[in-house]
């Protein structure tokens, strides 16, 4: 009964994030955009920077952002907050749920760390929170002043973050640490920056004061670095889906990799909607992608597995039974297991071989199972499975 609770819990939990994040996103990636598309009011009117007019769902549009305040407040306004409060939220409890109540099985490493649970947990908020102040302070130093070197330093403390994590947690739970660390500081920028700051902008305006524009300044540069932060953040969402990536043995540097695409990716779209139109940008972001990708092949571990003579499928039952089948069974035996994942049962000899690409991922190639290789799972057996494997998986 618990363990179905729990799973209902992660399903809504990851469900939410997902809600909620959509919609922070698609708000940061619109008001980009609008920022870039504001042209001058045809009619001069006191305070006003820029205006647009659109047209979508059948209505037309007219957008106007002023450079401080609009003279007279209006008696609503709409604060652009819960949108990131509620996916930081949703995010914290899922990543609480999987990785700190199921630290021994999804974030701990013997291998890399002799850690408790209680010491991962506090390692885990350590970084998140402390990624928080080494940003915030770096945002406030003469380098904040500078968007390309402030963005080449906080890159360099972010791979330094992605190496030191990766070698202290388990590969999933060192990426999703990085994310949570990127996602915090987005947050934070909104619950701590751009909203106190825009509050006191109306609290001037109300008292009938001319607000500083250095709030605004500040404001829109914590936004502009969340929007460049968003694709990478994006991809550690999906990345445990990736074992070539996660669990490559130089993950961190891949990880480097590809944020530093997502950043130039974005890049490109952010000159495209400024009327600034530069393909070569985005064939960088593309050519970096195909680099990591051509890396990450090239540093994949040799294996014995060429080298075997012929294996049977009574070997291959052998070492499925003592290392996979506590959780891929009809009825696992493995804590926080109601049913095997993915679907992936293998009481049945027929789903073993069926499953012989997944397991040469998962088992062979990445070593990401089993979780946390909490059964021992030696190199022999697994170049015994990739040799079963090679030679065309038979019974």
């Amino acid at each position: 009964m618990l363990a179905d609770l729990a799973a209902w819990a992660n399903m809504g939990l990851r469900w939410l994030h997902i809600i909620t994040g959509i919609a922070w996103i698609g708000s940061s990636f619109y008001f980009m955009w609008l920022d870039s598309h504001l042209k001058a009011p045809v009619v001069a009117r006191d305070g006003v920077a820029g205006e647009l007019w659109a047209v979508h769902s059948g209505g037309f549009y007219q957008k106007q952002k002023f450079m401080v305040a609009p003279l007279e407040m209006p008696d609503e306004l709409h604060w652009f907050k819960w949108e990131a409060y509620t996916t930081w939220i949703s995010g914290f409890a899922l990543l609480s749920l999987i990785y700190y109540v199921g630290a021994n099985l999804y974030l701990i490493d013997p291998a890399k760390a002799q850690l408790t649970q209680v010491s991962a947990i506090a390692l885990g908020i350590s970084f998140i929170f402390g990624g928080w102040l080494v940003y915030d302070g770096l945002c406030r130093s003469p380098l904040g002043k500078n968007l390309r070197v402030f963005g080449a330093v906080w890159f360099l403390v972010l791979t330094a973050m992605a190496w030191a994590l990766t070698h202290l947690f388990s590969n999933r739970g060192a990426f999703i640490h990085v994310g949570a660390v990127m996602g915090s500081i987005m947050v934070f920028n909104v619950f701590a920056i751009i909203i106190p700051n825009q509050k006191k902008v109306v609290a001037a305006m109300l008292a009938g004061e001319t607000p500083d524009p250095n709030l605004g300044k500040q404001a829109k540069q914590r936004s502009v670095h969340n929007n460049y932060m968003t694709l990478p953040v994006l991809l550690i969402m999906v990345s445990n889906h990736y074992p070539l990536l996660t669990d490559s043995p130089i993950n961190w540097l891949l990880l480097a990799g590809l944020g530093l695409a997502g950043w130039t990716i974005r890049h490109f779209f952010n000159l495209k909607n400024s009327g600034r139109y530069q393909p070569q940008v985005l064939l960088y972001g593309m050519l970096i992608f195909v680099g990591v990708a051509l890396l990450a092949e090239a540093a994949k571990p040799k294996t014995a597995s060429a080298a075997m003579g012929p294996v049977s499928f009574a070997q291959v039952q052998t070492i499925v039974r003592t290392h996979c089948a506590m959780c891929h069974a009809d009825q696992p035996t493995h804590k926080g297991f109601t049913a095997p994942p993915n679907g992936l049962s293998f009481d049945n000899p027929d789903h073993i071989r069926a499953a012989a690409a997944k397991i040469n991922e998962r088992a062979v190639a990445s070593e990401s199972m089993p979780l946390g290789n909490e059964t021992h799972m030696t190199r022999l057996e697994r170049d015994t499975l990739g040799a079963w494997i090679a030679q065309g998986a038979k019974p």
